[in-house]
């Protein structure tokens, strides 16, 4: 090793889905929209002067906070917008805990909390969900730093009630509960009506997923402005300009088209529901998600045999293989009814013990 080693700072990554270099591939492993985005967002970007580059983005995105705000009742001062949901939470990580105490998540639940955590040298506890993969509202009323968890989470999907998201929220006042709800668009209720009642309240959003806009990488958190205020005090010590120009304007295309957006998304719970009968047809586990995916097992089949198995014919899903108590699960996103209807074309064919079908 050499000496300067001893000086760097070192974390274990987040390990990001697959993205297959073969566009013929049926991609359902990293719960991208299979749709395209507004029709608006199309004519914002043949309406970008290229000219207007050599300039600064606005460090405050003004128009896109502004559109938000409108379209959730709240405040301007009350959105901050940054590089998708994983750049607002990191912020948000960084910013709101800054405790000797422990935060609180869930042991199965979207990978990267452990990793900003490490990263920030932020202690944190894992809580394990019940047997049915549930979060226990009583394992978040104990001494902490802050708590965050998803709603629905992933990767189960499932959906925890707002009366609970509020009973987490109302035992913590002298800390930060972030909600994060990348995939509320698909299922339940937003916190968005609690945050008039509690100041420590944040939720975090993401364009990724229900406005089919991933490749520009947009999310935003909603919360009071005083802590709004704090969060862009520490990204602007950070990085002042973390938006283009682009992705601002074709954020705001995005969130005005609201017909377009409802359409899409409903479109994509049709096929979601319509996959959950058929892999209960097919025997699988399938619990009640909602969110743009599914989490599914079968009794017979190991899941990294068929998560193999799906990639040599094309068909990419997503496995993780720790902890222990997933590790025969696979997620997988919902796509087109004609990516779900050849994955399932598949399935019934399916034998553990031949990997050529």
């Amino acid at each position: 090793m050499s000496k300067w080693e001893n000086n760097i700072r070192k974390v274990v990554p987040y390990v990001p889905g697959e993205q297959p270099k073969d566009t013929s591939a049926i991609k359902l492993n990293t719960n991208e929209n299979p749709y395209p985005p507004a029709p608006g967002v199309a004519e914002a970007l043949r309406n970008l002067d290229p000219a207007s580059f050599r300039l600064y983005p606005d460090p405050s995105a003004s128009l896109l906070t502004e559109e938000i705000a409108k379209l959730y009742g709240v405040g301007q001062d009350q959105v901050f917008v940054g590089v998708g949901s994983d750049d607002v939470l990191a912020m948000a990580f960084l910013t709101c805990f800054h405790s000797d105490k422990p935060i609180l998540f869930p042991d199965i639940t979207y990978s990267f909390y452990d990793v900003w955590a490490d990263l920030f040298r932020i202690p944190y506890e894992k809580q394990p969900l019940d047997e049915t993969f549930r979060i226990r509202t009583e394992d978040y009323k104990k001494e902490n730093g802050g708590i965050i968890f998803p709603n629905p989470n992933a990767p189960t999907g499932l959906f925890m009630p707002l009366d609970a998201v509020e009973e987490i929220v109302r035992a913590n006042p002298g800390v930060i509960v972030i909600v994060d709800e990348a995939y509320i668009d698909f299922g339940g209720t937003s916190a968005l009506g609690l945050l008039s009642k509690y100041d420590n309240l944040l939720i975090a959003q993401t364009f990724s997923k229900s406005r089919s806009m991933a490749g520009m990488r947009i999310g935003f958190l909603l919360g009071n402005p005083a802590l709004i205020r704090l969060i862009n005090d520490c990204k602007y010590s950070f990085n002042s300009y973390t938006m283009s120009q682009a992705a601002i304007a074709l954020g705001t295309a995005a969130v005005r088209d609201r017909e377009y957006f409802y359409e899409c998304t409903q479109k994509i719970i049709r096929t979601r529901e319509r996959a959950k009968k058929k892999f209960l047809e097919l025997g699988f586990l399938c619990g009640d998600s909602m969110g743009n995916f599914l989490f599914v097992a079968h009794p017979k089949y190991r899941a990294a045999e068929l998560f193999a198995a799906l990639k040599d014919a094309g068909i990419y899903v997503r496995h993780f293989c720790t902890p222990e108590r997933i590790s025969n699960y696979l997620r997988v996103t919902v796509g087109t009814d004609n990516e779900m209807d050849a994955l399932f074309a598949f399935l019934e064919q399916y034998r553990p013990d031949d990997r050529s079908n």
